[in-house]
């Protein structure tokens, strides 16, 4: 039984080889050993930033992305192991990507810079103060305005929308509505009522018995024979009548149908 291969154990002298080949020829055997290499490393640090979210999948490729840019930039003459400059190149790329990406709403750029320090900073001068920091003492210690303080901590608010099927608490029986339940919506009767009394401003371009015929036709749903049987005359009299009185509330209502209308 074939037993599943180790990543072998290479020397720093061995890592800058590799890189050195890749670097000059873009060798895919030196890019696929040293991927094969880092991996469980950069695995590592994903994880770190992913704990607890949705998208690991995401950050773990972003984090692939800062090793290979780490491989590409690495310059063995600083004297220093890869791995020293591999690190900080993978978090600062994973902390870049849940900074620009992860945002529910479009936000500027400055709140994005400001909004993952104020935890902390908030965190900080709570334990110097042993109270809650005003927004001047965050905005001083940040060096920044405190409409700016103000800004990151509403738009902060946005980070991470909640999504519609989200169970909220509805009484004190323990009960839950979803977040869809009671949210709003656009209600009919407003554009009926609209309807209404537009075609009733209409209706006075007619004379009563054309007005008598469209409320039988359309409103009662009666036929033209019916009607023509109401009104003791005849249904193509009634035909005639309705065309010129439907014919009258399209010039009265302009571009808008008057039989939609009176539905």
């Amino acid at each position: 039984m074939t037993q599943p291969s180790q990543t072998m154990k290479r020397t720093k002298e061995e890592i800058e080889a590799l890189i050195a080949e890749f670097q000059k020829n873009e060798s895919p055997e030196a890019q696929n050993i040293l991927v094969e290499h880092y991996t469980a490393l950069v695995a590592s640090l994903a994880q770190k930033y992913s704990r607890g979210k949705s998208f690991h999948e995401d950050i773990m490729q972003v984090a692939m992305i800062g090793l290979l840019s780490a491989i590409r930039r690495f310059d063995p003459s600083i004297g220093r192991p890869f791995e020293s400059f591999l690190i900080p190149t993978v978090i600062g790329e994973i902390k870049r990507f849940l900074r620009d990406k992860t945002w529910s709403v479009h936000v500027p750029r400055r709140v994005k810079d400001v909004w993952p320090k104020l935890k902390n900073v908030v965190d900080e001068l709570t334990n110097q103060y042993q109270r809650s920091p005003k927004v001047h003492e965050i905005a001083e210690y940040l060096e920044i305005s405190e409409e700016e303080v103000l800004e990151a901590m509403e738009m902060g608010k946005s980070y991470q929308a909640s999504s519609v099927d989200q169970s909220i608490e509805a009484g004190s029986d323990g009960s839950t509505v979803t977040v869809l339940d009671i949210v709003g919506a656009p209600d009919e009767g407003f554009e009926k009522v609209d309807q209404k009394l537009l075609l009733e401003d209409a209706l006075q371009v007619l004379s009563e018995r054309e007005k008598l015929i469209i409320h039988c036709t359309f409103i009662e749903n009666k036929s033209q024979r019916e009607t023509g049987e109401f009104l003791g005359i005849s249904q193509m009299h009634v035909s005639r009548l309705q065309k010129k009185a439907l014919e009258k509330l399209r010039r009265a209502l302009g571009s808008q149908a008057p039989d939609e209308v009176a539905r």
